[in-house]
């Protein structure tokens, strides 16, 4: 079993990635990036620290929505070169590290985003009391993560590659999940919703939005995936700003 970040500096499983995230009406475009988009908002004039950023190319969005600076936390040194390729403006930078193990800042951003990459994180409880004295006065935490009713149990994929069904099973049973992912076993952790919101009661911030993933017909060209989408929420998002 191999962590988040062990999986992308893979060259095969790196490759893969691509191939899957090229693919029309993906999830993460027609689903989890209209919404995060929806909560981040207006980001004009914003210091803008990304946790797992991946390749760089929403550093690039936000910068051209009018971020005043960028700053992307990756642990694949695979992702962090491609970022630092992609990323061409001078108030962008991305940094090699752990983000459990980052040394943040007090202060210094307005948003905090993190997209899909929590749900590799053990524990949640230190990172978010180490995210809440980096934020700035009126500042937010965005983030999203697999929705627990699909890292409850991982069910194997179909022949084609899609799923038939999703099975929720051991909902109550948190903690560490071996998820089979593009052919390569994954280390995930399993909480519930409740378990979120409570987290980040627990550390400091009121939450401000809760979402879903409530798929939309505008964002897929093909009715049909539209409609499978329909089935079950792929995705979970928390807007939260420090007490």
């Amino acid at each position: 079993m191999v962590k988040g970040s062990e999986f992308f500096d893979d060259d095969e499983m790196f490759n893969t990635y691509w191939q899957h995230r090229k693919r029309s009406d993906n999830p993460n475009d027609a689903i989890e990036k209209p919404i995060i988009l929806e909560l981040i908002g207006n980001v004009k004039y914003a210091d803008v620290l990304d946790l797992g950023c991946g390749a760089g190319e929403f550093g690039n969005l936000l910068l051209d929505l009018g971020c005043q600076s960028y700053t992307g936390i990756e642990a694949s040194s695979k992702m962090v070169a491609q970022a630092q390729h992609n990323l061409v403006s001078h108030n962008a930078k991305v940094i090699l590290a752990d983000i459990e193990n980052f040394a943040y800042p007090p202060k210094t951003y307005h948003l905090i985003v993190s997209r899909l990459t929590l749900h590799y994180i053990e524990n949640l409880h230190d990172l978010f009391i180490k995210l809440h004295p980096a934020l700035k006065q009126g500042g937010r935490l965005v983030f999203s993560v697999e929705h627990p009713v699909m890292t409850s149990h991982n069910e194997s994929l179909e022949k084609s590659g899609k799923r038939s069904n999703w099975i929720v099973d051991n909902y109550f049973k948190t903690g560490q999940r071996q998820a089979r992912w593009m052919g390569k076993d994954v280390i995930k952790y399993h909480r519930t919703v409740e378990d979120f919101f409570a987290l980040l009661q627990a550390t400091g911030f009121s939450i401000l939005s809760l979402r879903e993933s409530k798929p939309r017909l505008e964002n897929f060209r093909d009715p049909l995936e539209f409609e499978r989408r329909q089935r079950i929420p792929m995705f979970l998002f928390f807007s939260a700003q420090p007490l």
